[in-house]
């Protein structure tokens, strides 16, 4: 995946977006998936969200993204609420669910196209963001293939690249390095850190190495609860050492529960 950025902004409109998450509060029947979380992100960084399988991770992304509604809390992207306005934040968000859903029958490009066209792009404004997705995610050798004879990692290619199709000021990436391999995974960390000045990215994982080496700073859920919020500085670059801070934090707060 090429570095740079696209220098057409579809939403200049957008001066300076924010994403605050108020207390956020989400059930199903008896499990609480996330209790009380709350935090605040701005362009400029990359977010890792980390946390182990059953955290909250998925759940959280879905409420930003309104697939979800919080049962308490509200979620502001650029002021706008996800409960009153959720058509209005789509169209800020790009997002990459952990399962990425591709149309097995139809060709990448058609499929590209549709999406672009489902997201309101149309003319010249369409042509150039699907140039823009096929040099900028690698999509040259797949445009003709069928969705459903893609590899893992070239399905996450496509799905990365229709979350980008709409340059969206907001970027929500669940597991997006999921079936990568090696060199894909340190081609797309260039590629979302070109993007990252204009943008708002959290970026959800329970991979160690792969938070220490993109993000900036890092939200840690466990249980449904943000028992940190910090940024990630020189000493937490190296994943062991990021690991110990994780199970460090867990295990303070399970000895000491008023923690957090």
């Amino acid at each position: 995946m090429p570095t740079g950025s696209c220098d057409t902004r579809l939403f200049e409109d957008v001066a300076y977006t924010m994403l605050v998450v108020e207390n956020v509060t989400k059930r199903y029947g008896n499990w609480t998936a996330l209790d009380s979380v709350g935090f605040t992100l701005q362009p400029g960084e990359i977010v890792g969200l980390l946390g182990p399988n059953g955290s909250g991770k998925t759940t959280l992304l879905r409420i930003i993204s309104t697939y979800f509604l919080p049962q308490q809390g509200t979620v502001l992207v650029n002021g706008l609420d996800v409960r009153k306005d959720p058509v209005a934040v789509r169209r800020l968000i790009g997002y990459l669910p952990e399962s990425n859903i591709l149309y097995e029958n139809m060709r990448v490009d058609l499929f590209l196209r549709f999406v672009g066209e489902a997201k309101g792009l149309t003319g010249d404004v369409l042509e150039e963001r699907l140039l823009w997705v096929r040099d900028h995610c690698e999509l040259a050798p797949l445009l003709n293939k069928k969705c459903g004879e893609c590899s893992r990692g070239m399905r996450q290619r496509v799905a990365f690249a229709a979350a980008l199709l709409s340059d969206p000021p907001i970027l929500l990436l669940d597991e997006p390095t999921a079936g990568l391999d090696p060199l894909q995974s340190v081609a797309f960390r260039q590629l979302l850190h070109s993007l990252a000045a204009n943008r708002v990215i959290l970026f959800s994982s329970h991979l160690m190495a792969e938070v220490a080496a993109t993000t900036q700073r890092v939200l840690l859920l466990h249980n449904g609860r943000l028992l940190a919020d910090a940024p990630l500085t020189d000493d937490l670059r190296q994943a062991e050492k990021l690991e110990a801070f994780f199970l460090g934090t867990i295990r303070a707060k399970q000895a000491d529960p008023s923690t957090a």
